[in-house]
């Protein structure tokens, strides 16, 4: 009897505890609904009737991309080009720079990988806004490779500032995951004759491939859909990533179609989603592989 009162509490909770989580989930999607909504509506409707379907005179086609994708004198194939680059650089960037970062943290027991490692977990913590005026003023003055190399306000050396910002999450998974894979396996490794280059390319890059995966997914999603550091960084009369050229989508006065609008943050959105609705089964592996220590 009580065996039957203690499965029928645990159903009751599972079935109120998913009913919390639909309203939640309807609540995170019903933005992404009225931008696809919208998207297909005429300007003039969409203040007006902003979650009536786009039917009858409302309905505009495809009419609000074309406008969106050929406003002004900036093509939108070269923000969706920069942005392209710049997530890519990025990304591998921190894959390689991370991981290298991490298995040193992990393998080397000192004082200084200590403070290293809770100094990367720290960043985490601290706010962009805090650092956003000074790192603008130093991406325009500093040179990637010395007095002679090119600022880092440019698409081709903006991913190392998205190193500096995106190595603390990325360490604290790396590190989790390194603990976990056992040490003999490098010692045979170096018993082989194997250096510590080939041992991280040949034997720790394979066994990191679940976290890599997942650290990718998530630097992917981050990097292609900020708008906030390219817009302190780049020059915006010569290179405008996908969310800066939504923004410059103004006529007059400072009128904005909000139809264009829209139909720009669909186009924008929809990779990503796609991309994660593919690749979140790899997010979880890695977060949960990154979370066993050995």
């Amino acid at each position: 009897m009580n065996a039957k009162k203690t499965l029928s509490a645990e159903a009751r909770r599972k079935t109120i505890l998913s009913a919390v989580l639909a309203v939640i989930c309807v609540i995170y999607v019903l933005p992404v609904v009225a931008v696809v909504i919208n998207s297909f509506k005429l300007n003039t409707f969409v203040k007006t009737d902003t979650f009536a379907l786009p039917t009858g005179e409302m309905y505009a086609g495809f009419e609000n991309f074309i406008k969106g994708m050929t406003f002004g004198n900036y093509p939108f194939a070269k923000s969706v080009l920069y942005s392209v680059v710049i997530t890519i650089l990025s990304t591998a960037l921190i894959l390689l720079c991370t991981s290298m970062a991490a298995w040193y943290i992990a393998r080397v027991n000192s004082l200084f990988c200590k403070v290293l490692y809770f100094l990367c977990v720290f960043s985490m913590v601290v706010p962009f806004q805090m650092v956003m005026f000074t790192l603008s003023k130093t991406a325009n003055s500093v040179r990637l490779l010395g007095f002679w190399g090119p600022h880092l306000n440019t698409p081709w050396t903006i991913p190392v500032i998205y190193l500096g910002f995106g190595a603390g999450l990325a360490i604290f998974m790396f590190v989790g995951f390194v603990k976990s894979i056992p040490m003999e396996i490098e010692e045979a490794a170096a018993i082989d004759g194997c250096g510590p280059l080939r041992t991280y390319f040949s034997v720790v890059v394979p066994m990191l491939k679940p976290t890599m995966v997942s650290v990718g997914i998530l630097e992917i999603m981050w990097v292609w859909n900020d708008f906030l550091l390219p817009y302190l960084v780049l020059d915006k009369n010569l290179y405008r990533t996908i969310p800066i050229q939504i923004q410059y989508l103004k006529g007059s006065y400072g009128t904005v179609d909000l139809g264009a609008t829209m139909a720009l943050i669909l186009l924008s959105i929809i990779p990503v989603i796609v991309f994660y609705l593919t690749c979140q089964k790899h997010i979880i592996a890695g977060v949960a592989a990154g979370a066993v220590k050995g």
